[in-house]
C-alpha cells in the first residue's frame, strides 16, 4: 500500500518548495492542503485530474478519512502543510491517527517561515559575539504553553527570538519581553506573509512597535523577530579571516 506523503510547502513563494516536494505534487492523485496558509499557486504543479481538498474547512477526522480512502484505493496522497511541518505543523496528531489505522507515512521537509522572514530582512540570526542561539516560540493563547516556556522566561537570555502565532497579542508580547529582560531599545521586526507577493515588513524597537502594528492593522499571518541580531552591532566571523585556516571553509 502507498504512504501518505507529508510535504512542507515552504513559506509562501511557490518556488521555495523543495525539488522533492515539487515532484510529489506533480505525481499526486490526492492533495490535502492547508488552504488558509499555503499559497494556492503551488497547486498548479499538480496534474489536472488531481483531487484537491482544502483542509481549512475540515476537522482531523475528515482529513484522516480522505487519506485512508486514498490509500485503500492505491492512490498517491500528499498532505501539503505550510512552511515546515515540524514547527507548529500539527503533524503528530495526524501521524498518530494514521498509526491507529495501520497506515504509513513519510515526510519531506520544507523551508520554514522563520527562515523566509530572515531572508526577507536580509538578516542572520547568529551573529558572532552578539547572538549564537535562536529561540522559536509563541505566546499563550487558546492552546496553553508550558509554564517553563513563557516568553518572559525566555527573554532573560536576550538572544535572537522568533515568535509565531502571536502578532494579534503584540502588546502582551512586548510587555513580556521587556519584563523578561530585553531593553526597550531592542530592535524588533514584524514580517507579514514572508516571501508572499504581498509581504510586508515593519521595523522598530520594543518601545514603538505596538503602535506601528496597530496603525498598520496586522492581526495574523505574521512573525515577530526580536533581538540585537537586527541591530547595528556585528562582528566578523573567523571563517574567512585571511589568518584563519579551516577545513570546512566553503
Amino acid at each position: 500500500m502507498n504512504k501518505v506523503h507529508f510535504v512542507g510547502a515552504g513559506p509562501g513563494d511557490k518556488e521555495l518548495i523543495t525539488l522533492k516536494g515539487y515532484r510529489h505534487l506533480q505525481t499526486a492523485d490526492i492533495v490535502i492542503y492547508a488552504g488558509s496558509l499555503v499559497n494556492p499557486e503551488l497547486l498548479t504543479y499538480c496534474k489536472p485530474e488531481c483531487e484537491i481538498h482544502d483542509s481549512a474547512s475540515m476537522d482531523l477526522g475528515q482529513i484522516i478519512e480522505v487519506m485512508e480512502r486514498g490509500l485503500r484505493e492505491n492512490k498517491k496522497v500528499v498532505r501539503l502543510q505550510t512552511g515546515d511541518f515540524s514547527i507548529y505543523g500539527s503533524i503528530r496528531e495526524q501521524a498518530e491517527e494514521l498509526g491507529k489505522l495501520g497506515l504509513q507515512y513519510d515526510c519531506t521537509p520544507g523551508v520554514s517561515s522563520f527562515l523566509g522572514a530572515a531572508s526577507a530582512l536580509g538578516a542572520e540570526y547568529t551573529v558572532p559575539e552578539v547572538s549564537q542561539s535562536v529561540i522559536i516560540t509563541r505566546a499563550e493563547g487558546r492552546t496553553p504553553v508550558p509554564s517553563k516556556e513563557s516568553i518572559r522566561s525566555y527573554a532573560q537570555h536576550q538572544t535572537s527570538m522568533v515568535i509565531f502565532l502571536s502578532v494579534q497579542m503584540i502588546e502582551k508580547v512586548v510587555t513580556e519581553l521587556i519584563e523578561g529582560g530585553y531593553r526597550e531599545t531592542t530592535p524588533i521586526a514584524i514580517v507579514y506573509k514572508a516571501t508572499w507577493p504581498d509581504e510586508k515588513i515593519l521595523k522598530g524597537t520594543l518601545k514603538d512597535i505596538v503602535q506601528k502594528v496597530k496603525e498598520d492593522g496586522i492581526t495574523k499571518t505574521a512573525l515577530i523577530l526580536v533581538g540585537e541580531f537586527l541591530g547595528d552591532t556585528y562582528n566578523y566571523s573567523k571563517l574567512y579571516d585571511k589568518d584563519f585556516s579551516h577545513e570546512y571553509r566553503g
